[in-house]
């Protein structure tokens, strides 16, 4: 079952850079994604399709579907793009350029809509201080939380992202008490300890994937970020299916009970988006499902 190997490697690399793509140009998506092919490692590139991309292809990936617009009290903003680029490695400015190259190359049928540039800090912290990904499934439950089991052609070893950038106004979180600030996260920043006492609104206790009914197991691969827009966290979910990603945005946005997650008190997403991360067989990036006549 080969899928992009770097969906799940550890450590994350230092550095990452986000493309996000529009489709302009139907007729020319065939042959871009073909050149595009002979550019993907899975390790670092990793390629997301968006529902917009399949549609205009005619096709219908299983699972497959746009981020959802809720109808909650707390924004949860759906960016849905085409197609999601997601270049990792240990040096920005070789990011950089061949994020250039990548957005020539594609020029034909699609346009670069969206960046972001996200680093690791101090090993996988967000920028709150927090350890981020602390109740991450690893080893082979990685691979059962975050890939595509069985033996279906073309769908089997892939994975669905979900994509949030969050926006943190890390001067209002900073000038709570430490008490507060651990109540809202549900740990403690001394020793990453779950807080048994925190309140319900805690992220920790809206986010625990193991008190959902069937479980939300899911793989994080976030990284902070920083730009003229402000810092917080690229967000990046990675599941079997997008529906553990779905059930805890939506206890966290307050639609299971009530109770919105703290984390809404000092962030707030500016984007969400979808896609789809192909499977990896011995040509490549495995793209039969959108391209087989």
């Amino acid at each position: 079952m080969p899928f992009q190997q770097g969906l799940l490697a550890t450590p994350v690399p230092a550095h990452a850079r986000h493309l996000f793509f529009t489709l302009h140009a139907s007729q020319a998506l065939p042959a871009v994604l073909d050149a595009l092919l002979t550019q993907v490692d899975g390790q670092q590139l990793i390629v997301g399709i968006g529902a917009p991309l399949a549609k205009a292809l005619g096709r219908e990936v299983p699972g497959l579907r746009s981020f959802p617009q809720l109808d909650a009290a707390v924004e949860n903003p759906s960016t849905q793009h085409a197609l999601w680029l997601w270049l990792r490695g240990a040096e920005r400015g070789e990011l950089f350029l061949r994020a250039q190259a990548l957005e020539q190359l594609l020029a034909p049928a699609l346009r670069l809509v969206d960046s972001v540039d996200g680093f690791l800090h101090r090993g996988g912290h967000d920028l709150t201080g927090y350890e981020d990904g602390t109740e991450n499934p690893v080893e082979q439950a990685a691979v059962d939380a975050a890939i595509v089991a069985g033996e279906q052609p073309g769908l089997s070893g892939s994975s669905f992202a979900a994509f949030q950038l969050w926006k943190h106004d890390l001067n209002y979180f900073k000038s709570l008490p430490q008490a507060e600030q651990d109540n809202i996260i549900g740990r403690r920043l001394s020793d990453n300890e779950e807080l048994d006492d925190a309140p319900e609104s805690a992220h920790v206790k809206r986010t625990a994937q193991e008190s959902f009914d069937p479980e939300a197991f899911m793989v994080r691969r976030s990284v902070a970020w920083t730009d003229e827009r402000g810092a917080g966290l690229a967000f990046v979910a990675l599941g079997h299916s997008f529906d553990a990603f779905e059930v805890q945005l939506r206890r966290m946005s307050g639609l299971e009970d009530g109770v919105i997650d703290g984390l809404y008190r000092f962030s707030r997403p500016l984007t969400g988006g979808y896609y789809w991360c192909p499977p990896l067989n011995a040509g490549g990036l495995d793209l039969s499902l959108l391209l087989q006549a």
